[in-house]
C-alpha cells in the first residue's frame, strides 16, 4: 500500500480503537516531516535570497517536499471533516498545540493593537465590574518601545550597505516595536472582569484565568514589590507590584503559554483601583443585605 492510500485509508480500519491509532501515527508522521522540512525551507530562502548559488536540483526537490506535505495534510484534512470533526478541531490535530498556541498569542497582540487604536476593550460585555490593570506600566513599556525605534533607526543606518542583511534585521526591529507596544495594548484592552460570579484575571494576552467567587476562601489589599516563584502562586505583577492578595479553598487551573498545566491557590494581582476591586469583591461574595420586613404592629 502506498503512502497517499495509507492516509486515505486513515479513517477506514475497523473497529473504532484500530483506526485512532492509524490516525495517531499519520498525524505524528506529518509532524516530524513538518519540523524536518520547514527549518530545512526556511534555510533554503535565506541563501536563496543571499544569493548562495546551490545545484538546480536542491530548490526542486524542497519545494517538492514541501508541497507533498501540504497535499498529504490536505487530504487528511478532508478525511477528518468527513469524520464530523469542526475546523478547530482538524486544526488541533494537524497542528502541535504549542505551535497553536504561540500562533494565537502573537495574533492577539496584534488584534490587541487594533482594540487600542479603537478604544474597544475585549470581554467587558455584559461584565458587572470591569477593572483596568495597565496604568502603572505605561511609562515602562513606552520607554521601552522608544528604545526598540531607536535601535531600528540606528541598524538600519549601520546596514545601508548589506541591503539583504538590512532587510532581514529591519523586519525583526519593526516587529519587535510592535510586539512591544501589543503587550502594552493587550494589558490596556483586556481588564480584569466580574461577571455574575466569576471573576476573570488576565495579563497581556498570555493569561487568561477564570477564578470562581465560590472558590475564594479569603481577600485582601496588600501591596507586594518582590514575587518570588513558588508553586501553586500566581503572580500578575505591573510594574513590578501587585496590590489585591486572593487566597483560594481549592486549586485553580491556570494554564502556562505553551499549555502546560499550572494549578494554583493564591494569585497575587494589581489593579488600577485596588479598593474598587477589594470593595466589589467583598460585594460579590457576601451577597446583598436581606431587607428588613414589615414592624411588628401592637
Amino acid at each position: 500500500m502506498t503512502v497517499p492510500e495509507t492516509l486515505v485509508g486513515a479513517g477506514q480500519v475497523a473497529g473504532g480503537a484500530g483506526g485512532a491509532v492509524v490516525r495517531g501515527r499519520v498525524l505524528r508522521l506529518l509532524r516530524g516531516v513538518a519540523y524536518a522540512a520547514l527549518p530545512a525551507e526556511l534555510v533554503l530562502l535565506v541563501c536563496l535570497l543571499g544569493g548562495v548559488r546551490m545545484p538546480g536540483g536542491v530548490p526542486l526537490v524542497g519545494e517538492g517536499l514541501v508541497l507533498g506535505l501540504l497535499a498529504a495534510e490536505g487530504v487528511v484534512w478532508v478525511r477528518l471533516r468527513r469524520r464530523g470533526l469542526s475546523r478547530r478541531a482538524v486544526v488541533a490535530e494537524l497542528v502541535p498545540e504549542p505551535v497553536l498556541r504561540l500562533v494565537g498569542h502573537e495574533l492577539r497582540l496584534m488584534a490587541s493593537l487594533g482594540r487600542w487604536v479603537a478604544r474597544r476593550p475585549h470581554g467587558v460585555a455584559g461584565a458587572d465590574g470591569v477593572f483596568p490593570h495597565a496604568r502603572d506600566q505605561a511609562a515602562l513599556m513606552y520607554g521601552f518601545a522608544f528604545v526598540c525605534l531607536v535601535e531600528t533607526v540606528g541598524m538600519s543606518y549601520l546596514l545601508a550597505e548589506w541591503p539583504f542583511v538590512h532587510a532581514v534585521v529591519l523586519v525583526l526591529d519593526v516587529y519587535t516595536v510592535l510586539f512591544v507596544l501589543g503587550l502594552h495594548a493587550a494589558s490596556a484592552t483586556r481588564p480584569h472582569t466580574l461577571a455574575g460570579n466569576v471573576l476573570r484575571l488576565r495579563q497581556a494576552a498570555h493569561v487568561d484565568v477564570a477564578v470562581p467567587l465560590d472558590r475564594i476562601a479569603a481577600v485582601r489589599r496588600e501591596l507586594c514589590f518582590s514575587h518570588e516563584k513558588a508553586e501553586g502562586e500566581l503572580n500578575l505583577a505591573v510594574g513590578s507590584q501587585t496590590s489585591v492578595t486572593i487566597e483560594l479553598t481549592g486549586p485553580v487551573d491556570a494554564p502556562r503559554l505553551l499549555g502546560a498545566p499550572r494549578p494554583v491557590r493564591l494569585v497575587r494581582l494589581h489593579a488600577d483601583d485596588p479598593g474598587a476591586l477589594y470593595d466589589a469583591l467583598t460585594r460579590a461574595r457576601t451577597g446583598p443585605s436581606p431587607s428588613p420586613g414589615p414592624l411588628p404592629t401592637a
